[in-house]
């Protein structure tokens, strides 16, 4: 007698469901997501095996690249305004509540105090763009009396001891490119300031490189 074949019959899943789910968490994700604004100045930083991190408070960053352009940044909201209101008694200029607000957004910058009201005034996106901020000015020459780099890690550090009641720490991140004596004029003026311990930021590389 022969036997009865069954027709065989292609099984299918409902993917509804699922794809309701994915796009609901792709809505969510693109929703909540903050876009990290570019870096004013951009570095390229040595490669090192060192994984240890930086604090996340209490820490000042000097930023070395572009041709000898120093750029600084200063970790705490409160801390900065306190910085910029010292540096603002120390040059003879006057900022207003609002600026020293607008300036406590500011992760990092690199330009002459005289310029710092319209840097301020600026965009974000408009801030960070090449060639906007010429960098701090840091002639550490005896005779050159124009070092505002030396009086921000100054006011900086009484800043923090002010806000924070501790001592800030200091990285230097400099670009692999640039010429070891311009990262040691950056280490002599933080010597100089009795700061003799500070970091080096670096990129991660494989052990095996």
């Amino acid at each position: 007698m022969a036997k009865v074949k069954m027709s065989k019959k292609a099984a299918s899943i409902d993917m509804t469901a699922m794809c309701d789910v994915a796009f609901l968490l792709l809505t969510f994700f693109i929703l909540t997501a903050t876009a990290k604004n570019p870096e004013p100045l951009p570095v390229e930083t040595p490669n090192s095996t060192v994984q240890s991190k930086l604090p996340e408070e209490n820490l000042a960053v000097i930023i070395i690249g572009d041709g000898d352009k120093v750029f600084y940044g200063i970790k705490g909201r409160d801390v900065r305004k306190r910085t910029l209101e010292l540096m603002g008694d120390k040059y003879g200029i006057k900022f207003s509540d609002n600026e020293i607000n607008e300036f406590s957004l500011i992760d990092e910058f690199g330009a002459p105090i005289e310029a710092m009201k319209q840097v301020i005034a600026m965009k974000g996106a408009d801030r960070n763009k090449e060639g906007v901020q010429p960098g701090i000015p840091h002639d550490t020459l005896e005779n050159n009396k124009n070092n505002q780099l030396k009086d921000w890690i100054y006011t900086s550090r009484q800043a923090n001891i002010d806000v924070q009641n501790e001592q800030l720490n200091f990285a230097i991140k400099g670009d692999a490119k640039e010429q070891y004596p311009k990262v040691k004029q950056i280490m002599d003026e933080l010597q100089n300031q009795k700061v003799n311990s500070f970091s080096l930021v670096t990129g991660l590389r494989g052990k095996n490189y």
